[in-house]
């Protein structure tokens, strides 16, 4: 039996469920800087990674922290850090560093109300652009986001996942209402747990070609360092064997690799909930804590006899575009209500271009909509 994860059902806060997912996924490193509403992780960690082996380090900064883990990666151990998005603004030279590298990390944010220090204790799900776009110039990332603790254990254990298979930085979107709730959570049997690890080279050293993306999905396999084959590591562009390159055809194909291997790989990615499109002509979505009210308020709407669909994005980044359009076509109206002035809403608008209108519900954080709120807002368009 694999001693590292705790099974069974817990009455568990939502950070301690990601420290448990983390570990049942095989993390073998934590590097951390404390910061609320993302600390317990960090002190979480340092207790259990200890006891199973692996290793904790507070960093002095979350770009040390970061810089922590993508040695640890490269070297072989799969491990993650976790901040809110402060430190994710710290982060981003070596989050764009990770992904021109192709280093596998796991980057939790616990969001927090902003901008700057902003109100450290509160909500808000201000940094969904932030980890997509936050680093210089094109690359592409995952994001995932939880709306519960359960989903926390879960979606971490996915995110590492996804970093082996892809060779990319993923986030894990949680914010401090999620973080800090506490709800029932179960851990499944070692065996009933999928993960994922990196492809290593399939060939002699002397033959292999570090940056050789033959498989189908784009991504070359990945040695760790210590396995007896040369891996150059750097974020200039390069070749295929590791050397560095100014032409632009040699850029543009790196570049374009890099994008298309999260970008065409997407309906492999992405996660929605949804319930009541089939009859809808109307449909309100959302992702994170916000969905929790969303979907009491589209149960409440429905049960007034209001053709309301709920969906719920599970996966925010690659963002599910043909899904989004697909319900626009079928419906009138798209209801957005999200904690920030009005981000995610864009990509829906974008996605449903002509087929629906979209209606934006902002709100700047700290206090969460309630149901009761978008069960009216939205029940007025059928009045």
């Amino acid at each position: 039996m694999n001693k590292r994860i705790r099974t069974g059902t817990f009455f568990m806060q939502g950070n301690e469920a990601c420290v448990e997912g983390g570990i049942a996924a095989g993390c073998m490193l934590f590097a951390g800087y404390p910061i609320t509403p993302a600390t317990e992780i960090a002190e979480l960690m340092s207790r259990r990674l200890p006891r199973v082996g692996g290793v904790y380090v507070q960093g002095e900064d979350e770009l040390a922290s970061l810089g922590m883990v993508l040695g640890a990666s490269a070297a072989g151990w799969k491990a993650m850090t976790a901040t809110s998005g402060n430190g994710i603004c710290l982060m981003q030279e070596e989050i764009g560093y990770a992904a021109m590298t192709e280093i596998p990390c796991v980057i939790v944010d616990a969001q927090r109300a902003g901008p700057g220090t902003g109100v450290a204790t509160k909500s808000m799900q201000g940094d969904v652009y932030q980890v997509r776009y936050g680093s210089n110039a094109d690359y592409s990332i995952i994001a995932l986001a939880p709306s519960s603790p359960q989903e926390l254990f879960d979606l971490t254990i996915e995110a590492f996942n996804y970093s082996e298979v892809y060779r990319t930085p993923v986030f894990v979107l949680s914010d401090e209402i999620v973080s800090h709730m506490r709800e029932r959570v179960t851990i499944p049997s070692p065996e009933k747990i999928t993960i994922a690890d990196r492809k290593k080279p399939d060939v002699p050293p002397e033959k292999f070609v570090p940056f050789r993306a033959d498989s189908p999905v784009g991504v070359p396999p990945m040695p760790s360092f210590g396995d007896g084959y040369a891996l150059p590591v750097s974020s200039f562009s390069r070749t295929e064997t590791g050397r560095p390159a100014t032409d632009f055809k040699t850029h543009s194909k790196l570049v374009q690799r890099l994008q298309d291997k999260i970008e065409k790989n997407a309906d492999s990615i992405i996660k929605i909930e949804s319930m009541g499109v089939e009859d809808a002509e109307a449909a309100v979505i959302s992702y994170g804590s916000v969905a929790r009210g969303a979907k009491d308020a589209v149960k409440g709407l429905r049960a007034e006899g209001k053709p309301v669909a709920f969906v719920r994005l599970i996966t925010l980044w690659p963002f599910p575009d043909e899904r989004i359009r697909e319900i626009a076509k079928s419906v009138k109206t798209l209801f957005v209500p999200e904690m920030n002035l009005g981000k995610m809403v864009r990509e829906v608008e974008r996605a449903a271009g002509r087929y629906a209108d979209v209606i934006s519900l902002p709100r700047s954080g700290i206090d969460i909509h309630t149901p009761a709120e978008i069960q009216e807002t939205v029940g007025r368009a059928f009045s």
